[in-house]
């Protein structure tokens, strides 16, 4: 089984993604944005398209992989992606569905103004590229195609992990770590994915 966490840039997708990690055991964060990385080192700077996902193999490698590893392993594998145009994700997220694959798929959604907040405490700017694609996500996210809706403006991360649990009938281990443990966790998360 696949858990899609999608979302515009600061809407909390690797916060939730590595929080359902530690609460599902035999479960794997895959992230698709190191093909991505691949790609750019990779290629030569005249094929190089401003967003990766714009680039055919990049959408390939990334069913391709998740295929394999669905195929592979026995546990669930947690994927926190921005997809907001909807043929990329016909090319990724439905042909795993109709190649049989399990995919639960959520949006969290905000406000722009708790997005820019939310950049802005991890180190963007309003003139970064997350914060200048906040519009485009948030306009294109909210279409059907995009379901399952999780308005995250006044949830708390715990409130969130419970939905997408029940939504995807998963049982969820207890979190026994404290407020301030749970803060450090948090933390190190999103210090380990700053992206320079």
């Amino acid at each position: 089984m696949i858990l899609w966490i999608n979302g515009a840039f600061g809407s909390g997708k690797t916060t939730i993604a590595y929080e359902l990690k530690k609460r599902i055991p035999n479960s794997f964060v895959y992230d698709p944005e190191n093909a991505g990385y691949f790609i750019r080192k990779n290629a030569p700077k005249q094929i190089l398209k401003d967003d990766f996902q714009e680039h055919g193999i990049w959408r390939e490698i990334n069913f391709s992989i998740l295929e394999t590893i669905n195929n592979e392993f026995p546990g669930i594998i947690i994927v926190p992606m921005t997809i907001v145009n909807p043929q990329y994700f016909h090319e990724i997220i439905n042909k795993l569905r109709s190649n049989g694959v399990e995919v639960n798929h959520f949006t969290l959604l905000a406000n722009r103004e708790t997005l820019i907040k939310r950049l802005r405490s991890r180190g963007d700017n309003k003139n970064s590229w997350p914060a200048k694609q906040i519009d485009r996500c948030i306009s294109s996210l909210s279409q059907d195609i995009f379901e399952i809706h999780i308005h995250t403006d006044n949830l708390t991360p715990e409130e969130i992990l419970d939905r997408i649990a029940k939504e995807a009938n998963i049982q969820l281990q207890p979190d026994n770590r404290g407020i301030i443990k749970k803060k450090i966790d948090r933390l190190v998360v999103q210090i380990k994915h700053i992206r320079i």
